[in-house]
Formats: C-alpha cells, sequence, structure tokens
C-alpha cells in the first residue's frame, strides 16, 4: 500500500485526498485479479480427459477467446483473442478448459509471442495430440495510445505443432474455419 502511496505521490497527486484515500487499496486488489495466473497451474486444467464417444480424431477449434493481459514491458494492457484449436489423439478434455489455459497464461505479464506459444506448449505437451493451433489477435495499448500511438493496430501471432506445421490440408483446414465463423450470424 506504501508503495501504489508513493506512485500517487510520484505522479503529482495527494493520497490523502477525498477520492484517493482508498485507492491503494483498491489497486492491490485489481493487481491480484489481473496477475491472478501466477498463482494457478494451466497444466491441472488439462488433464481430465474423455475418451470421445464415436472416437472422434477431427479438427477442435474453440475461436475468440476473449483475452485481457498485461505487456512486461509498460505493464500497460492488451487485448484480443485466441483461437486455439487440436486433433485428439484417442482423448479429448472439455472446452472450458482450453479458455481456461488461454486465461491463466494471460493474467501474467506476457508479449505476445510468449503467450501463444506458452498456450500452445502446453496443450501439447499435457494432451499429446496430433497437433495444435494457438492463434492470437490483439491490440497493445503499448503501441495505440503511447509511443507510436497507431490505435486500432492489431497484431497476430500463431504458434503450430504436429499436423498443423506439417500437413498443409490440416493448416488450411484450421484458417478456413476460424474465417467461416467469422461470417454466422
Amino acid at each position: 500500500m506504501a508503495h501504489i502511496r508513493g506512485l500517487l505521490e510520484y505522479i503529482g497527486e495527494n493520497p490523502d485526498r477525498d477520492g484517493l484515500r482508498d485507492t491503494p487499496g483498491r489497486v492491490i486488489g485489481v493487481l491480484q485479479e489481473h496477475f491472478q495466473g501466477y498463482q494457478q497451474d494451466p497444466k491441472e486444467h488439462l488433464l481430465k480427459t474423455f475418451e470421445p464417444a464415436v472416437g472422434y480424431d477431427e479438427l477442435v477449434l474453440v475461436s475468440d477467446i476473449e483475452l485481457h493481459s498485461h505487456c512486461e514491458h509498460h505493464m500497460v494492457p492488451f487485448v484480443g483473442k485466441a483461437h486455439v484449436a487440436y486433433i485428439p489423439n484417442g482423448r479429448i478434455v472439455g472446452l472450458s478448459k482450453l479458455a481456461r489455459v488461454v486465461d491463466i497464461y494471460s493474467k501474467r505479464l506476457q508479449v505476445q509471442e510468449k503467450l501463444t506459444a506458452q498456450i500452445a506448449d502446453t496443450i501439447e505437451e499435457v494432451l499429446q495430440p496430433q497437433g495444435v493451433a494457438v492463434i492470437m489477435q490483439c491490440q497493445h495499448f503499448c503501441m495505440c495510445y503511447r509511443g507510436a500511438k497507431k490505435p486500432g493496430s492489431w497484431t497476430t501471432t500463431s504458434k503450430l505443432h504436429g499436423v498443423f506445421l506439417n500437413n498443409p490440408s490440416s493448416r488450411m483446414e484450421l484458417f478456413t474455419l476460424i474465417g467461416m465463423h467469422r461470417e454466422l450470424p
């Protein structure tokens, strides 16, 4: 709390004025919420798998998973969406578990490239599917509203494993499905 008071003083504010008196406590609460990913293990969410009833071994895609993270260089937000796909190798995982992996890694100081790789590498390691793909599209406030000041710019990153990396038709199917869901009502 003393550090937050010090920051308020540093920017020229009076931490004892009416509107700021409780700010240090509120900021601590926000920081705990924004960075709760440090207290969670994303692998735990992928450990419970199921045998698909019909032996499903085709692409599974969860699109437009909203994410909110913070740039490790400036500690300002970056926001966007992740598209997470895998092709099972005998076992499937609950769809919400893929979103939880995105959330846990997003709730840490990040760069988008590392975030994309962490999600894909964790799914690859735990599920050992035929292939994993993570594609992420984000807007970085450190680029949009300071520095270069390019609001509206998007950064896209991808990390592919297995058949998505080695098989052009699997990769094309993935990109087609990501594009197709955008046209649905």
